[in-house]
């Protein structure tokens, strides 16, 4: 009797040895391992199956479209017949293209000149409607609603109001003493510019101003209290903490504008057609032109190329330029 109950507490301490052994910890220690791998695999194909559809049109309607403007761009591709392969040829055309070379310029010079403006309104106009006072909703309303209409349809409003026998500005202005006769603002470069940065401005500043709104509602108000207290104007303040704390807002804002001044296209064309003497001519007009004018659809892939490179370049710069540093 002594001898099975030795032999069997025997047993049940090797079994506890076993157990307690550093291999059996490992087995189980390893089965939750293993579980929450396969958790971890199971989120990561749940979440690739919901984005899948989002993957797809991209795939659809940026990949496929930038591939085959890349092939082309390898092409003399005319609007009809076949396209023959000629390499680089359209690339190293690009140089020596003067008139793309003038609407690389104006493009850039648009660009500095409606870039500043638009921002700085846009963010006076979010300086005003940040806070909440009476009417503030309807002074945001009435400075967004621009914004819903479509290009076209600004720049067909402004054509009629620009228009030297029916439109109201040369009324207006001739109203007020400022001009004797009416302004073919449409015949010289400079006023027809002008007119199209008015559009613009009166079309886009809602939205910039939105934007600049949310990042302005996002900065504690404590900051701007604890600034006033330590006798900082409000100047200064705006410099040396508004500014660095609108960083990201303002890196969004920059490049929407940038972006937009770079792929100008409809305002010109509505409004000025390149005009006078091309001397309004944008990048994306030259394009469309080399396209869809001149027949050259190789040619035109080749601009579309360039363009998209230096669109990179330029939000690449801007988005290093305004990161936020530790």
């Amino acid at each position: 009797m002594t001898t099975s109950l030795t032999a069997g507490s025997g047993g049940t301490g090797s079994a506890a040895a076993r157990a307690g052994s550093p291999g059996s910890r490992s087995a189980a220690g390893g089965r939750p391992a293993r579980r929450r791998t396969t958790l971890a695999r199971r989120r990561s194909l749940t979440g690739l199956l919901l984005v899948s559809p989002a993957l797809a049109l991209v795939a659809v309607f940026f990949g496929a479209p930038l591939c085959l403007t890349v092939w082309m761009s390898l092409h003399r591709w005319p609007l009809l017949g076949r396209p023959v392969w000629s390499g680089l040829g359209n690339y190293l055309a690009i140089p020596g293209d003067d008139t793309f070379l003038h609407s690389l310029g104006y493009t850039a010079l648009y660009t500095v000149v409606i870039t500043p403006l638009l921002f700085l309104a846009g963010l006076g106009l979010a300086f005003l409607v940040r806070g909440r006072r009476r009417g503030v909703g309807v002074f945001r309303t009435v400075w967004f609603l621009p914004y819903v209409l479509g290009f076209a349809s600004a720049a067909y409003l402004f054509v009629w109001l620009f228009d030297p026998s029916v439109g109201l500005v040369d009324r207006v202005l001739d109203d007020v003493g400022l001009t004797a006769r009416p302004v073919q603002w449409m015949n010289s470069a400079g006023t027809a510019t002008a007119a199209v940065v008015v559009m613009v401005v009166w079309k886009v500043v809602g939205f910039q101003m939105l934007l600049l709104m949310a990042g302005l509602q996002s900065i504690p108000e404590e900051i701007d209290e604890a600034a006033l207290v330590d006798g900082s104007g409000p100047l200064s303040t705006l410099v040396r903490i508004t500014l660095p704390l609108l960083r990201r807002t303002m890196a969004l804002v920059l490049v929407f504008s940038v972006s937009g001044s770079l792929l100008a296209f409809e305002q010109f064309f509505i409004m000025t057609g390149g005009g006078p003497g091309n001397q309004t001519l944008t990048i994306v007009n030259w394009i469309y032109n080399s396209s869809f004018v001149n027949f050259q659809l190789g040619y035109g892939a080749a601009l579309s190329v360039v363009l998209l490179v230096v669109l990179a370049a330029v939000n690449a710069v801007q988005l290093l330029l305004l990161r936020e540093r530790d």
